[in-house]
């Protein structure tokens, strides 16, 4: 069987941090295939610029020479719901405290509980400004936990981030993505900015892969 790993972010816009994360759980991991997942209506975001349809095109173009990297849009926001049917999910450290913050779930325990004993495998990496104790996050949970594992990735990518990109540190976004920003601006002069600068890429050879991208469904049924 196909061991597929679920990535959820914004990527906005995609980062080396991103791939080297994604490449480390795709080989730390045991992951046959990554997927980036991108929700349309994410948690504490609103991505405007670029448009929704256009960050999914770079991502679509960041894959198409990756054959173990796909991308998935999810209608779902819920990190349990995104992640259902996947062998593994993967995140920063940043992101696993927020998980296991009670504040995301109205300021319920027990319901944060109940949202992380539904998680697949966690496969964490680390970030600037969180420890590496992963056996301290897991004891801010009073429930079940699924397995987690650190994952080990070089520590020049741990303060890299999608906003680092945003207030001016353009060398950290993927070629693919700065390809695009030259075109439009999308995050270095959002001002000049407009949406449908670009197509959707498609992978050589496959007329159905833009459907896929939009297909909500886990991997394993």
């Amino acid at each position: 069987m196909v061991r597929v790993g679920a990535y959820p972010g914004t990527f906005n816009p995609p980062t080396v941090a991103h791939l080297a994360i994604a490449e480390a759980a795709l080989e730390q991991g045991g992951l046959d295939v990554v997927h980036f997942v991108v929700s349309r209506a994410p948690l504490g975001k609103d991505p405007s610029t670029p448009s929704f349809d256009e960050r999914i095109s770079v991502l679509e173009t960041v894959a198409a020479s990756r054959p173990w990297l796909e991308v998935r849009v999810s209608e779902y926001r819920l990190i349990a719901d995104v992640a259902a049917g996947y062998d593994a999910v993967i995140m920063g450290v940043d992101k696993w405290a927020q998980v296991l913050d009670p504040v995301w779930y109205s300021g319920s325990p027990e319901a944060r509980d109940a949202v992380v004993a539904r998680l697949p495998r966690v496969l964490i990496a680390g970030r600037d400004g969180f420890g590496t104790d992963h056996g301290t996050l897991l004891a801010a949970g009073s429930g079940p936990v699924p397995p987690v594992t650190p994952l080990v990735v070089d520590e020049s990518h741990r303060g890299v981030s999608s906003s680092l990109v945003r207030a001016g540190h353009l060398h950290l976004m993927l070629p693919e993505a700065a390809a695009f920003d030259a075109r439009t601006g999308a995050w270095s002069a959002p001002h000049r900015y407009r949406p449908g600068g670009v197509g959707a890429p498609t992978r050589q050879g496959d007329p159905t892969s833009l459907r896929a991208v939009h297909d909500p469904g886990p991997p394993h049924a």
